[in-house]
């Protein structure tokens, strides 16, 4: 058995070999943290899709340092990387990552965020958060009946997405002028953060009735918060369509989020580089908006891994 055992680690050591040796090459995926879903979820479809169209895939995480982007960049260099694959660590703070991959001809395929200069990246690729925001905010409007107070938790500052999706629910709530904002704080994307923003923010307004989340991972430590709080009135929408926050949903613990496609895509992203590598075909256009869909407890069973589909 133990021969057996060296045998089968030998010839998948071989097969190893033999893919990197006929690879068309090495597709770097740089995203923030991959103890995220969401995060996770780039890694994994980009990694499968990768491999799928015949490369080598390498995935690896920024936690959203640009020093150690930079740092990761710099390694994909040195590694003759075909492509970069990047959910960046910073619409500013990843310019210079993404000029320098771009001077060694590597070409960088952008996905979930944007940096803010065009012309370096081939693509852009993000879920149409403005769409998104304005489209759960219209849910969550409706849950709390047109009226009432309430928190929003902001995500990475820094981050474009953070301030398109609040511009974009406030596009509608503020539409309506018994709904008043009484607390806005960065929960930094954070979990753990939201849970304890919002545990504070119960405390200093206990006659809030909502919270606005920029991202499911602020949501679900919101709802959590609520939870332990004994605070079932209180209306959550988040925006990424989790599965955790899908779980919420589903209990009616969360009004609702808006799903961004990150599966789709970064599918999208892997095939413009493959487009790029085989014959220099570019996207007609760099910057790229795939739509989000609203997510509440109606249609909640059709959500899983961050894909949709119709029952």
């Amino acid at each position: 058995m133990k021969k057996l055992s060296v045998i089968v680690v030998a010839v998948a050591m071989i097969l190893s070999f033999a893919f990197s040796a006929f690879a068309a090459g090495t597709i770097y995926i740089i995203t923030p943290s991959a103890s995220n879903p969401f995060f996770a979820t780039e890694q994994r479809v980009g990694t499968a899709k990768a491999q799928e169209l015949g490369y080598e895939a390498k995935a690896f995480s920024h936690d959203d340092d640009a020093a150690k982007q930079l740092e990761l960049f710099e390694a994909a260099i040195s590694d003759k990387a075909v492509a970069i694959i990047c959910d960046n660590a910073g619409a500013d703070a990843s310019i210079e990552a993404v000029r320098k991959a771009v001077e060694a001809k590597i070409p960088v395929f952008l996905i979930d965020r944007e940096i803010n200069e065009t012309g370096l990246a081939i693509a852009q690729i993000v879920a149409d958060n403005a769409q998104g925001a304005a489209a759960i905010a219209e849910k969550w409007v409706e849950a709390m009946d047109y009226q009432g107070k309430y928190a929003e938790l902001l995500g990475l500052e820094s981050d474009t997405n953070c301030w398109v999706r609040s511009q974009n629910y406030h596009s509608v709530i503020d539409e309506y002028p018994d709904l008043e904002m009484v607390a806005q704080q960065s929960a930094n994307w954070s979990q753990t953060e939201g849970y304890s923003k919002t545990e504070a923010i119960l405390q200093a307004h206990p006659e809030i009735t909502g919270i606005i989340c920029g991202n499911d991972t602020m949501a679900c430590g919101a709802a959590q918060a609520c939870i332990d709080a004994k605070r079932s009135d209180i209306k959550i929408i988040g925006l990424d369509g989790s599965d955790d926050a899908a779980a919420y949903v589903a209990k009616g613990q969360m009004v609702g989020t808006a799903l961004q496609q990150i599966a789709r895509i970064t599918e999208i992203s892997i095939e413009q580089a493959d487009a790029y590598l085989k014959d220099g075909t570019k996207p007609a256009s760099e910057k790229q908006l795939v739509p989000c869909i609203a997510i509440t407890k109606d249609n909640v069973a059709n959500l899983s891994q961050f894909v949709y589909t119709e029952k």
